[in-house]
């Protein structure tokens, strides 16, 4: 299928957190019965045969789905992850998300488990001082100086879109400096410390009541590739499988999972076309902040909501004013396509909102919406920005069983209907390469195909002499 330049393929993986009712088990039992009910009881997808990673996801840790997507059980922490299907639409990326979440929730109820387990898509345990990911994934063309040249224009964008992206949180956390781990720690732990070096020690931070951003306090490097005690805004990728036509995976860390679908569909739809700009060569080098390490903190923890921020060049600005030049550069992108005309129509009115109340934006941005919520139950309780319950009504926000959930008790602005919500559980995307792969999938569960098979993003092997090459995420492959 044809592409033009300028289009994008993008997915984000989610890792979630899980709590189990001591009589319920242990959560790595919880989290291998969803698995093992989602392939092969409901048989909504296939199992991986093959190890993926002998250590961080052996054979059966799980698989693609029906819709395209994967679900797996990463061995660092023992957790849920789910990767959506490669999507060209903001819509689709949504429903696809949503579609993940949907099925663990169905899961669970299944077996009969919903009652005594919960499942979040949050990112920091606020007491243990974890963090855990979002991570967006953009298909970008890259030259052998992206990451030590253009990647540095994106950073300013990245850095101050969490004044709409962020999903807010409660405190804060200080690092401190570690060291490398002793002997006790690795043989307790070995999976955790694989290719560390060092690790550094999380203190709880009263001095801040509420932030914009979960992950901001964790975040210590602007770029690096070994992420498990090395956190960065973005990890370099050069994985063959997932490049194609000089075209590589650009994978950003600094994310949250969005529980407002306004506030996803902005957060992919606005760095889609930031990400056009670097390409194109169409930002300045003014457009670059003196220290983002210093403003990500900075502007998360900004009790006064103008975001200030120091330029590269020494000058001051704010969160909001660095946005608008984005913005405006990417306005002359205007009628390229439906999602590219929302997204700018969007992001100028979003700033506008921020920069005249952002309060009043609770319909469309998780942090307002969370910091409503946990005000008013703050004041009915009479209680201190220290007690520890406002850190529950922060974690229940990010429950992912509607039934649950405090965000579903919100009102907020939908962004895809429900059928189609609905829909994506089995449904791939139907203008990329998920759709061939969901094909393959529905084959080998109707037992139309081989009984021996290798699944990845970028092919099928069917048997030992036949492997169905797709490696341009743009093709249906149908």
């Amino acid at each position: 299928m044809a592409h033009r330049p300028g289009e994008r393929i993008f997915g984000i993986e989610t890792e979630f957190g899980t709590y189990v009712e001591p009589e319920a088990g242990t959560p790595e039992e919880v989290v291998e019965l969803v698995k093992d009910h989602v392939f092969y009881d409901l048989k909504l997808g296939v199992i991986d045969l093959h190890a993926r990673d002998e250590v961080f996801e052996p054979a059966e840790s799980g698989g693609f789905l029906l819709n395209g997507g994967r679900l797996y059980i990463d061995a660092v922490g023992s957790h849920l992850e789910y990767a959506t299907a490669e999507c060209r639409g903001l819509k689709d990326i949504v429903a696809n998300d949503r579609a993940g979440q949907n099925l663990i929730v169905r899961a669970l109820r299944n077996l009969g488990l919903q009652d005594e387990v919960s499942v979040y898509n949050n990112s920091v345990d606020h007491f243990g001082g974890h963090t855990f990911g979002c991570h967006e994934n953009y298909l970008v063309q890259m030259s052998e100086d992206f990451f030590s040249h253009k990647a540095q224009l994106l950073y300013a964008f990245l850095v101050t879109r969490q004044i709409f992206a962020g999903v807010g949180r409660v405190g804060g956390h200080i690092l401190a400096v570690g060291g490398r781990p002793d002997f006790q720690e690795v043989a307790q732990n070995p999976i955790d410390y694989i290719w560390v070096s060092h690790v550094y020690h999380v203190l709880e931070d009263d001095t801040v009541p509420f932030q914009l951003s979960q992950r901001a306090d964790h975040i210590i490097k602007v770029i690096a590739s070994r992420v498990r005690f090395n956190r960065a805004i973005i990890n370099p990728k050069w994985e063959h499988f997932y490049a194609h036509d000089g075209m590589h995976r650009l994978h950003i860390l600094f994310g949250e999972s969005n529980q407002c679908q306004y506030a996803y569909a902005l957060k992919v739809g606005t760095t889609a076309l930031a990400i056009r700009l670097v390409e194109e060569g169409l930002v300045p080098p003014s457009l670059q902040l003196e220290n983002p390490l210093v403003a990500l903190r900075e502007v998360s923890r900004d009790q006064s909501y103008k975001w200030p921020v120091v330029m590269a060049d020494g000058s001051a600005s704010s969160a909001i004013e660095v946005q608008r030049q984005y913005l405006r550069l990417a306005q002359q992108f205007d009628g390229f396509d439906e999602d590219t005309d929302w997204t700018l129509r969007e992001w100028e009115r979003i700033l506008d909102d921020l920069e005249r109340d952002p309060l009043q934006l609770s319909e469309r941005i998780d942090w307002v919406n969370k910091l409503k919520m946990v005000e008013e139950y703050r004041a009915d309780a009479g209680l201190d920005w220290n007690a520890d319950s406002l850190h529950t009504i922060d974690l229940e926000y990010h429950n992912i069983d509607p039934e649950k959930s405090l965000f579903h008790a919100t009102k907020t602005e939908s962004f895809v209907d429900p059928i189609s919500l609905i829909d994506a559980e089995t449904d791939p995307p139907q203008d990329t390469r998920a759709k061939g792969r969901s094909q393959w999938v529905k084959k080998i569960l109707d037992k139309m195909g081989p009984k021996a098979y290798v699944f990845d993003w970028s092919g099928v092997a069917i048997d030992r002499n036949a492997y169905v090459e797709m490696p341009d995420p743009f093709e249906t492959y149908a």
